[in-house]
Order: C-alpha cells, then structure tokens, then sequence
C-alpha cells in the first residue's frame, strides 16, 4: 500500500502547489490582506502535504506528524474563520440583512 499512499500525498501536494500558485498570483493581482492570508491558507495545505510525505519516508516521526498537520488544520480554519467574520464587506449590521433578502 505504500506505493499507492505516496501516489495520493504527491498528487495531493502537486493539487495544493497548484492551487498555492494561484492563489499567489491572485496576491500579487490584487494586493489585499484577504487575498495574502488566502495564499498564506493554501501554502499551509502544501505543506501539510510534505508533512505527510514526510512521514512516510520516516524524516517526520508520527507523533510530530499528527501535531504538525492538526496545528496546520487549526491555523487554516482560524485563518478562513478571520476571513469570514472581518471582512464582510459592509460593517453597517442593516446592509448585512438587506443583502440577505436578495439572495
């Protein structure tokens, strides 16, 4: 089966530069701290996927693994989270509910 999961974490990690690389230019376009912290997210994916390539060639032992990739869960969800909740566009709470209505 090794052969099989190394298959997955390369293509996941070929999956994740590419969308890093994207989200990179997207960075480089618009110049936001939205954008950034979108690329920072992405780049944390990429290495989530070395992390795992990492242990299956045996240079990350697994207790460090499983720290290293759930601390990267926790920084991707807190980032997309500040996402979400600071940038809403609007701070006016009323513009919020009218935009809820045209939806």
């Amino acid at each position: 089966m090794a052969p099989v999961l190394i298959g997955i974490i390369l293509l996941a990690a070929f999956g994740t530069a590419i969308l890093f690389f994207a989200g990179i230019v997207g960075y480089h376009r618009r110049r936001t701290i939205r954008h950034g912290i979108i690329a920072i997210a992405l780049g944390l994916l990429v290495a989530r996927s070395l992390v795992g390539l990492g242990t299956v060639f045996g240079l990350v032992p697994m207790v460090a693994h499983h720290i290293i990739e759930h601390g990267f869960d926790l920084l991707i969800a807190a980032l997309l989270l500040y996402l979400l909740y600071e940038h809403t566009g609007s701070s006016d709470p009323s513009s919020r509910l009218r935009d809820r209505g045209n939806r």
